[in-house]
């Protein structure tokens, strides 16, 4: 990974999580069941998360997964269960709120503002971690300047990772869509995140590209020490990089383990992977 040499300021090593703290996951999602109206979403769903792991959540069409991330990221409440983050519950806590103690993700359908540049998409990121007001940061002054220049710099040395630089001036619009899916990535990574929650990264792409994002996922997990959430559909992809998975169909949670046990289990060859996988 490429860094600038920003003398006095903050660039992507100074925030490398590093795991280690006082709880025995970094999250816990605890029997947990959703329902809309009646309609089950999720049923006593169980799993957890450790420092630095690259977990995946995989499943046919409806299966829960989606839901599974509204409940993380406070979209949701569920009626039942528990979620811990770094053993303290996020229940009833807004997503902004959520994204501020280092959960921040990525959605299926890109969410970038299209008219704005790849480094202002970027620079938006850096929100949940803006301390001065509007006025000061009109002015430009003190602390609003040097912590302008703190977001910039850490901005940048995502672009380099991305590997995102010769487009950084464009408009996102006018971006490939393979490009655009490393900016919505980018954008997350801004937040200064402790775990990443993946919506369908590669979909839609080409095989080029979803090796490019492969890559890019697995130097997030390993030079950054990021803990990641991923759910995907492209199974070559999830069994390759992936340190341990879950499986749902119909909301429920039928296995969960290594991508090894996972491909063997005749409950998950049945419900999602095919006779054939």
């Amino acid at each position: 990974m490429t860094t600038h040499s920003h003398v006095g300021k903050r660039t992507l090593a100074d925030w490398r999580h590093r795991g280690g703290g006082d709880y025995e996951h970094l999250l816990e999602f605890r029997d947990v069941s959703l329902a809309f109206k009646g309609v089950k979403a999720l049923t006593d769903v169980s799993f957890h998360v450790d420092d630095g792991e690259l977990f995946a959540v995989i499943g046919p069409n409806g299966a829960g997964k989606t839901s599974t991330f509204n409940c993380l990221n406070g979209v949701y409440k569920p009626q039942e269960g528990e979620i811990l983050w770094k053993g303290e519950s996020l229940l009833g806590k807004r997503p902004d709120v959520i994204a501020g103690h280092g959960i921040a993700r990525t959605f299926q359908n890109i969410e970038l503002f299209a008219h704005m540049t790849v480094l202002e998409n970027l620079l938006t990121g850096r929100h949940v971690r803006t301390n001065v007001g509007p006025l000061a940061g009109a002015l430009w002054f003190g602390s609003a300047k040097k912590e302008e220049l703190e977001n910039r710099a850490l901005v940048e040395d995502i672009i380099d990772l991305l590997e995102i630089k010769a487009w950084r001036k464009y408009p996102v619009a006018l971006l490939p869509y393979g490009i655009q899916k490393r900016v919505e990535l980018g954008r997350a990574l801004a937040m200064e995140p402790e775990l990443l929650l993946l919506d369908e990264p590669v979909a839609g792409m080409n095989l080029e590209e979803t090796e490019d994002m492969a890559r890019f996922i697995l130097d997030i997990r390993e030079e950054l020490g990021i803990a990641i959430i991923l759910v995907e559909h492209d199974m070559g992809l999830v069994m390759d990089i992936a340190d341990r998975i879950m499986v749902l169909d119909f909301g429920v949670e039928i296995a969960v383990g290594a991508p090894a046990a996972i491909q063997s289990d005749p409950q998950v060859i049945k419900a999602y992977l095919g006779e054939d996988f």
